[in-house]
């Protein structure tokens, strides 16, 4: 189940309605449709949050969460980073053909007036010479370009760095 501010118990489908509404409201702009995971090791389990995110560049965004809890703490960064990959790569999977296609009905006709869309996977790591995550990036990046989304590490990770990262706390 999905969530936001607004609303609780969401079901995909139901994040799916909000976000083509969200798009029908002005189907000439500029779309990008992130997700992305962070997660945070807390004494007795570790949490992982995955966030949703329409953004019309310049003129607003839609957003929702997804929790997840491992019962556990995750010390092990590798197998974190992983499990955060593997969690955006389970929701960028819903996006089916048929549902992509949905989007880009609403959009198409508006292609000439500079309507576009991208959909992109947030990773909550980066290349940086202190950033203990420098040694995945490869692999993670591969990860999100084999599901076909355009992948953004450290520091254009916002979905996953900022505002996932919001709520593992």
């Amino acid at each position: 189940m999905f969530q936001n501010l607004q609303e609780r118990n969401l079901t995909f489908d139901m994040v799916f309605s909000r976000i083509l509404k969200f798009i029908s409201r002005s189907p000439c702009g500029n779309y990008r449709l992130m997700v992305g995971t962070d997660s945070q090791v807390h004494c007795d389990r570790t949490v992982f949050i995955t966030g949703i995110v329409i953004q019309n560049e310049g003129k607003g965004a839609w957003a929702c969460i997804r929790k997840h809890i491992i019962p556990r703490k995750m010390l092990h960064l590798h197998e974190r980073i992983s499990y955060e990959t593997s969690l955006t790569e389970q929701v960028v999977s819903l996006f089916t053909f048929e549902r992509k296609n949905e989007v880009i009905d609403l959009i198409l006709p508006y292609i000439y007036q500079g309507a576009t869309f991208t959909m992109e996977g947030h990773l909550d790591i980066g290349i940086g010479k202190r950033n203990k995550t420098r040694e995945f990036v490869k692999e993670m990046v591969s990860r999100m370009e084999s599901m076909g989304v355009e992948p953004k590490i450290k520091p254009d990770a916002f979905v996953a760095s900022s505002y996932a990262n919001r709520y593992t706390k």
